[in-house]
């Protein structure tokens, strides 16, 4: 598919082999099919030399061929975005549904109701920049095309893309704010379940009480590390499992459904620099 976009130039002095290459960290591969195309431009179509110095102000233009999206479309849900711009989005995730297709032929999961929408408007191009939980509702960062997909990519690994969760846990939990370090693995009597293991994945929690009921407590999270089940195996470990979360401890609901929300994200864009923080306000 074709993928096009533009630039302002932010500062003086750069080139477009230092833009690639430093301030956007692509990968090689990626930068060498964007050389082979000739795939920067002027605003007037003209070519660009890589290693010419630009000003800022200038408008550079990106055009070339690359990787579609391959996911089915579906209709199954009305997609709430909560951000958008010509390079990615931010659309909420509702719950109970997969964020991607696991399978050959999956097409009532999150990511297919995203490719519905952006094909709609004649974009052919969407991977989300990190996932969710099925039982876990909430915001998901998703690319427009694959140089932004590999610039949030890296973000998400430095850390860069901060995203809060809220949730609403068993009990009175103690103190008013505070951390869970405690490794995470995988359960060996259960295909799903994870558990705290000394032997498992290095895992951290932040987590700061918002509000209190005599029966519950509300928190909000921060994820240092991204571990499966991070917030739901760390809040049943110290005594507090989330709300209808029986997987791990917690009484069963009406609902069969768990009390987690991915409710903010926030981060520096990393084409405009701006800073975006953006709420779901379902």
């Amino acid at each position: 598919m074709n993928h096009t976009f533009s630039y302002v130039v932010m500062e003086d002095g750069l080139t477009i082999e230092t833009i690639l290459q430093q301030k956007w960290k692509l990968g090689k591969k990626l930068i060498h099919d964007l050389r082979m195309q000739k795939a920067v431009s002027d605003i007037n179509g003209e070519l660009l030399q890589w290693k010419a110095t630009l000003q800022k102000g200038d408008i550079l233009v990106f055009k070339w061929e690359g990787e579609a999206s391959n996911y089915l479309l579906s209709e199954q849900i009305p997609l709430y975005v909560a951000y958008e711009d010509d390079y990615l989005l931010i659309a909420s995730k509702p719950r109970g549904m997969a964020t991607h297709p696991n399978e050959a032929g999956q097409n009532h999961t999150f990511m297919n109701t995203v490719q519905n929408y952006l094909s709609n408007k004649g974009q052919s191009y969407g991977e989300h920049v990190h996932r969710i939980d099925e039982g876990t509702k909430g915001l998901v960062v998703i690319a427009k095309n694959p140089i932004v997909k590999g610039m949030l990519d890296r973000m998400l690994e430095n850390k860069e893309i901060v995203r809060t969760y809220e949730a609403l846990v068993e009990g009175q939990v103690k103190n008013n704010h505070g951390t869970i370090r405690a490794a995470i693995g995988s359960d060996r009597h259960h295909p799903t379940r994870r558990r705290v293991s000394p032997s498992g994945q290095l895992a951290i929690t932040h987590y700061e009480v918002v509000g209190r009921h005599p029966n519950f407590t509300k928190v909000q999270a921060i994820l240092e590390t991204g571990r499966t089940h991070q917030i739901r195996v760390h809040f049943a470990h110290i005594g507090h499992p989330i709300v209808g979360d029986d997987l791990y401890g917690a009484k069963k609901t009406p609902t069969k459904t768990y009390e987690l929300h991915a409710f903010k994200v926030q981060f520096v864009h990393p084409i405009t620099g701006e800073m975006i923080v953006v709420e779901d306000k379902r």
